[in-house]
């Protein structure tokens, strides 16, 4: 099985609540990239997000090159979550090859606890693709990634 932990685009600064920051014009194309990249290389079957507006705007650029997937929102998914609650509902999905859109910090979070190794942090909308058996904390390795245009 595959998952991918994506981390949104390039958000716009000074909107409160947090939540609402919509991406910039630069952070669509990002995540544009980032799916292009995955639709080229991947058949994902599975699409989590979180519920925070920049992190769907992200999913909605992958989502259109994956019509008949079903998004789901995981509401335990954003910055400042527990990591391993998100990790547990996460493994109960089923699935061959899972795409996570989500925050920085939780989403390096989530790549230590896939494989026991530590992670300084994700580019904006990069994506990092993991290897395991079975959603297992630990049974991972890191397998592609991919980086769009930064600012």
């Amino acid at each position: 099985m595959k998952v991918i932990l994506m981390r949104h685009g390039e958000a716009e600064e000074g909107v409160t609540p947090d939540s609402a920051r919509s991406l910039t014009e630069f952070g669509g194309s990002q995540a544009r990239q980032t799916a292009d990249y995955l639709a080229a290389n991947y058949q994902i079957d599975a699409l989590v997000v979180s519920p925070f507006k920049r992190a769907q705007q992200t999913m909605a650029q992958v989502a259109k090159h994956f019509p008949d997937i079903k998004v789901m929102t995981q509401d335990n998914i954003t910055p400042s979550d527990d990591p391993k609650s998100a990790f547990n509902k996460l493994a109960q999905i089923e699935t061959q090859c899972l795409l996570v859109v989500c925050h920085m910090s939780i989403v390096a979070k989530l790549a230590s606890l896939l494989t026991g190794d530590s992670f300084g942090g994700f580019a904006l909308a990069e994506a990092r693709v993991f290897d395991l058996e079975f959603m297992m904390t630990g049974m991972a390795k890191e397998v592609d990634r991919f980086i769009p245009e930064q600012p």
